[in-house]
């Protein structure tokens, strides 16, 4: 068995390798089909996570004082969508209406406060609000976005379906969307995570479809007498095609066909045939009476679509450098799989250059990647995950939260000299507790965007719990002074440089105890450059 093959299979197809999984001593082809068979089983992040909170979408008591109250068979409120007008690829959108708290929940979505509003219910709207309603609106809806976000990180941690989520980030990135609407949000993730390894044309009908990215890239305000281009734009360029592969032609009669996709009052994708231009289109050389399905069937059609989604995959899974002697014959399986994801991925896992030299440790982890790499590999446990999420968006990436409709951009893009080092000092914050302020950085399309830069300062103040045992087993009979060493094999897939290795065997001779020499030689190879990379 290859144990350096081992973690980076680990590392790439998940969230890094735990002690006993080195340990089990399967080859990386056993722990691949390992791998794919835990991904089978999907279990969505249930809506209930909206409400570990008394209002999950941030709504307020907004209706004057003796408006009777909203009987609980209602069911649940939540703001409608915002006005057309008011929405841009990569901007956040104003709720134009607020909606009473919840009074019961739906086990699969929230329903929407347009139900509410059509019961003749006054509504205010945002505009409307006083600055202490606004106040309590946004923290609502942080607080159902981290409650979602620490629920997803959670599964990337512990659940044994690394690859789903390890592939569903990728989608999370790819399909990049953001809305003050968490149950919304929430939606499109489960449908990423269920689909994420399936056939990637039913994948992209599927988040086509789902509110939350017909209301980001304003398509529920594309009609026939005003066609609104963006989200059959987005598609082409960002979601299947890329740059250069259609025409503004093309986008201009996508847009066509996709009249009258929208959705309703509770957050269901409804075709609205009155909306729909049902004139002939030309897309992409094709003629016909096109609607939206039809469209997207035509683009899945272009070998293009293969070489940008295997091009983009391999530089999330591979390298960050496209090989396109690698990249052709992969590309022209995919698309004659039908556009087979786990069959890429597999094809991907198993090939000899997958373990290349070149490969291995190539890739500067994200922040995501970062922190659940630190919560699996080492089996940590936090007093409050919430505090995790900080040290992820100062670092530049926060779930549900993408820079734009293009998504991170990744790669070198993750390191600049302030993240570079909090990343460096962040193991001896977490498991030093450690005194260090770290500004976030300022989000134009913040929910909070008046937060001073004081109340920005992140700081550390709950205890992060590091077990010894399971690296205690790893180590197993290891003498003392090699165990620096054999400790760096486990945790970095970069070569360790030998005077780095000597800081690190410095640092531990100066422990007083066998436990206090582990912990500061955890301590010290995490803090090394060469953990930035997978």
């Amino acid at each position: 068995m290859n144990v350096q093959q081992l973690q980076h299979l680990y590392w790439r197809a998940g969230f890094g390798p735990r002690p006993q999984d080195v340990a089990a001593g399967l080859s990386p082809a056993k722990a691949l089909r390992q791998l794919l068979h835990d991904a089978r089983a999907y279990e969505p992040i249930p809506s209930a996570t909206l409400v570990a909170f008394s209002d999950p979408l941030g709504a307020v008591m907004a209706v004057p004082p003796g408006t009777p109250a909203v009987p609980a068979a209602a069911g649940p409120a939540a703001a409608p969508p915002a006005p057309a007008s008011a929405a841009q690829p990569g901007t956040l959108n104003p709720i134009e209406t607020v909606a009473p708290p919840l009074t019961a929940v739906d086990p699969l979505r929230p329903r929407s406060a347009l139900a509410v509003r059509r019961q003749g219910l006054p509504q205010l709207r945002r505009a409307d609000l006083t600055p202490e309603q606004r106040k309590r609106q946004n923290d609502g809806i942080r607080d159902a976005f981290q409650a979602m976000s620490t629920a997803w990180m959670d599964k990337m941690a512990k659940s044994p379906g690394q690859l789903r989520e390890k592939v569903a980030l990728f989608w999370h990135g790819h399909f990049a969307c953001r809305t003050r609407r968490p149950d919304d949000s929430l939606a499109l993730l489960n449908t990423i995570r269920e689909k994420a390894l399936g056939k990637f044309p039913d994948l992209l009908l599927a988040v086509s479809q789902e509110p939350a990215m017909l209301q980001f890239l304003n398509n529920q305000q594309n009609k026939k007498q005003h066609p609104n281009e963006n989200f059959a734009r987005e598609v082409m360029e960002l979601f299947t095609l890329g740059r250069g592969n259609y025409t503004e032609t093309d986008v201009k009669e996508a847009a066509r066909a996709f009249t009258g996709w929208g959705y309703d009052g509770q957050s269901n994708f409804r075709f609205r045939e009155r909306d729909h231009d049902d004139g002939t289109k030309t897309v992409l050389g094709q003629t016909g009476n096109w609607g939206g399905e039809d469209v997207l069937r035509i683009i899945m059609q272009q070998p293009a679509a293969a070489t940008f989604l295997v091009t983009k995959m391999y530089r999330f899974f591979v390298n960050d450098v496209p090989d396109p002697d690698r990249i052709a014959p992969l590309a022209a399986a995919f698309r004659q799989g039908g556009y087979d994801v786990s069959d890429l991925l597999e094809r991907i896992f198993s090939a000899d250059w997958f373990y290349a030299p070149n490969n291995t440790g190539s890739l500067i982890k994200s922040p995501v990647a970062l922190v659940a790499g630190l919560r699996r590999t080492l089996n940590l446990t936090v007093d409050n995950d919430k505090q995790l999420l900080g040290y992820q968006r100062a670092l530049g990436q926060a779930l549900f939260m993408p820079p734009n409709v293009a998504g991170w951009p990744g790669g070198r893009a993750w390191i600049d000299s302030s993240s570079l080092l909090l990343r460096l000092q962040l193991p001896s914050i977490l498991f030093k507790n450690a005194e260090f302020a770290v500004r976030l950085k300022d989000d134009e399309n913040d929910i909070t965007p008046q937060t001073t830069g004081k109340e920005r300062l992140l700081k550390n103040t709950d205890a992060t719990h590091l077990p010894l045992a399971p690296m205690q087993l790893l180590l197993g009979a290891t003498p003392t002074a090699e165990q620096p060493r054999a400790l760096a094999n486990f945790l970095l897939q970069a070569p360790l440089r030998p005077e780095n290795l000597a800081l690190v065997q410095q640092a531990a001779n100066k422990a007083a105890t066998p436990e206090e020499r582990l912990r500061t030689t955890l301590v010290s190879i995490l803090s090394l450059p060469e953990y930035q990379l997978a």
